[in-house]
C-alpha cells in the first residue's frame, strides 16, 4: 500500500461540521457555533443544542454570520483543534 492511499484514508476519517461564525476577533481564529437537534429522553420533543468550536482561519476569510465548513485537525492550541475548510455562504 502506498503512502498516498494511507494518508487519504486517514483524512477521510476526520470529522466535518457546518456552522455559523459567531466571533472573529482573534488573529487567525474563529468561533463556530454548530447546532444540532436531539430528542428529549422523556417528552420526545426535539431540542436544539449548540456546540462552539474554535477553528483556525489562516487567511482570515470568515466573518461573523458566515456559514462555514470546518474539519478536525491536530491540536493547534489549548482549545483549537479544527480548521476552516470553506465559506459556504456569506452573511447578508
Amino acid at each position: 500500500m502506498s503512502t498516498e492511499t494511507t494518508t487519504t484514508t486517514e483524512r477521510n476519517l476526520r470529522k466535518e461540521r457546518i456552522g455559523i461564525v459567531t466571533s472573529n476577533a482573534m488573529n487567525k481564529s474563529i468561533v463556530v457555533a454548530v447546532e444540532r437537534k436531539e430528542m428529549h429522553p422523556k417528552y420526545g420533543k426535539f431540542v436544539k443544542k449548540t456546540s462552539k468550536f474554535m477553528a483556525h482561519d489562516e487567511s482570515e476569510t470568515g466573518n461573523v454570520g458566515d456559514t462555514v465548513r470546518i474539519m478536525e485537525t491536530r491540536p493547534l492550541s489549548k482549545r483549537k483543534c479544527w480548521r476552516l475548510m470553506e465559506v459556504i455562504e456569506r452573511a447578508k
